[in-house]
């Protein structure tokens, strides 16, 4: 613990403290999730920690739930994104050939449209589920994590240890994942905090705009969606939910800068 220092722990407890109200959300929220246990808006009291939001529902359950659902959403988006980035990004570049430059021509194109638009369009003629969600996600973000993991294996690709792996005969499946994936780690750890906080946004905007998370289901962007008309009047029930992404998105970001300090030494290659 003395070797970390306190911006990483600061940031490792923030994100943990995120991550386990999420998993043990039903233990610790107050209530149910869609539970009316108030009036409209009421304000903050020994009974309502946070108050209550637009239809008088317990506002500390609905960020604890909502937390939930945004982070497994962001989580499992991330997870999906870097495994068919990192895999075809790398395999693009081993390859070479027609093979990268089919593979990232299409990567160009699908980037070309602005995500959030091609999002909104497949949504608007896609069922808004989970599963939809997060395919959809990870499927958007793999374009980044592609274009990354091949400038970097393309520098690694032509090291002398690899060309000693072909030598050798070593299949492409070897070269991508003993002599490639570990020397690639840095950067694509540090990009993997960065792609997080980005999915997070990326559904929080999804559910804000209405195709996102439904109702009853609760998430982050969606309590700012249905808490809105209140800052009109004062009322600062909209801005919890942006307070918590706020947070969650700089506690990753120390802790993502912290890793890829520690990981840097992995840069050089095995040599």
């Amino acid at each position: 613990m003395k070797n970390i220092p306190l911006s990483a722990l600061i940031g490792l407890f923030f994100t943990g403290l995120f991550f386990l109200m999420a998993v043990f959300a039903p233990l610790i929220a107050p209530y149910g999730m869609a539970e009316v246990v108030g009036d409209v808006w009421e304000p903050s009291s020994s009974e309502f920690l946070l108050g209550t939001d637009s239809i008088g529902r317990d506002l500390l359950t609905r960020l604890i739930y909502g937390g939930r659902t945004t982070i497994f959403i962001a989580t499992m988006a991330t997870i999906l994104s870097f495994t068919l980035g990192s895999v075809l990004g790398f395999f693009a570049a081993v390859s070479g050939g027609w093979v990268d430059q089919t593979i990232s021509r299409f990567v160009d194109l699908i980037m070309s449209i602005p995500s959030l638009i091609f999002a909104l369009v497949v949504l608007s003629v896609m069922p808004t589920t989970t599963f939809i969600l997060i395919l959809l996600m990870g499927l958007l973000d793999s374009t980044r994590v592609f274009r990354l993991a091949r400038a970097v294996a393309v520098d690694i690709t032509v090291m002398d240890y690899v060309e000693a792996a072909r030598l050798r005969g070593e299949k492409i499946g070897w070269i991508i994942f003993r002599e490639t994936l570990p020397n690639a780690l840095s950067p694509l750890v540090a990009e993997m905090g960065l792609r997080f906080i980005f999915a997070v946004l990326f559904i929080s905007t999804l559910s804000f705009l209405g195709l996102g998370v439904q109702p009853p289901l609760a998430d982050w962007g969606g309590i700012v969606k249905e808490n809105k008309e209140g800052i009109n009047y004062g009322i600062q029930a909209a801005l919890y939910p942006a307070y918590a992404i706020a947070i969650l998105c700089i506690s990753i970001n120390l802790v993502a800068d912290w890793i890829l300090n520690r990981t840097t030494s992995l840069k050089g290659g095995r040599g």
